[in-house]
């Protein structure tokens, strides 16, 4: 394990799968004390106990982000154990497939809530204890989907993704005086869990639009938000990390070269 963040608490949220996973592990690498968030409790406690048994100082915390009563149990509970907050990860997202014919109200505010309102209730109800960490950071994971690019059945993600940008710079601001940082990862096309779902054909072409020729890995979203929750970011905030291979760079596909 490496020291960065030894003695700091972390809080990730939506960290059962996916980015969240990668997140935590990077983290508990680097010593620090971690609290995992999730919706889902029994894969949650399954995860913390492999990473408890690799020497993790970690805790399992069932929570649905988008409830306000349920935000403000899960500050309680972590708090309990380690005393306050250093370091917030507001990572839980969800990202439901449909045209803007077929979308209905609910189904905006179910990825809204989540994704965008979920990281407003996290940093309200960890804010005192943020402001009272000597190095309090906030990390949201944002996208490149909304913020920098569109895709189609996606209007409702793209909308709340591109939202976290906007609180991202207001609270920057705000916050400030407090030495609070507040920054944001926008990551391309990860494997994950999830994308290995939409199957082969999915991937590979989504590889053919990266100038790396590979998709992400949560590791490589980690790595980032480390850089962004560790001492050498201190003066940095109000920013957003596309983290993505270039896939945004190409003015078309033409422009992508093949690999060697």
């Amino acid at each position: 394990m490496g020291n960065t963040l030894k003695g700091k608490t972390v809080i990730v949220t939506g960290a059962s799968t996916g980015i969240g996973l990668g997140l935590s592990r990077r983290f508990a690498a680097e010593g620090a004390k971690l609290a995992m968030v999730a919706r889902s409790a029994d894969r949650l406690e399954r995860v913390v106990s492999s990473l408890r048994s690799e020497g993790a100082d970690a805790i399992a915390v069932s929570a649905d982000v988008s409830d306000p009563a349920s935000v403000q149990d899960m500050a309680a509970a972590v708090v309990k154990v380690f005393g306050g907050c250093d370091i917030l990860c507001c990572n839980a997202g969800i990202y439901p497939s449909a045209n803007i014919q077929d979308l209905t109200p609910e189904d905006w505010d179910l990825v809204n809530n989540t994704n965008s309102k979920g990281a407003f209730l996290c940093v309200k109800a960890l804010l005192p204890y943020l402001k009272a960490s000597k190095a309090g950071r906030i990390i949201l994971t944002s996208s490149i989907t909304g913020p920098v690019t569109g895709f189609p059945g996606l209007t409702h993600y793209s909308a709340s993704k591109a939202a976290m940008l906007g609180f991202m710079r207001a609270a920057a601001v705000e916050l400030a005086r407090d030495g609070i940082t507040v920054n944001a990862v926008l990551p391309g096309v990860i494997e994950t869990e999830a994308l290995k779902g939409l199957g082969e054909a999915f991937i590979e072409s989504s590889k053919q639009l990266v100038p790396m020729h590979r998709l992400g890995t949560p590791e490589d979203i980690a790595e980032a938000a480390l850089f962004f929750a560790s001492e050498k970011s201190s003066f940095i905030t109000g920013q957003g990390l596309v983290v993505d291979g270039g896939q945004t760079l190409p003015e078309s596909p033409d422009c992508v070269l093949p690999p060697y």
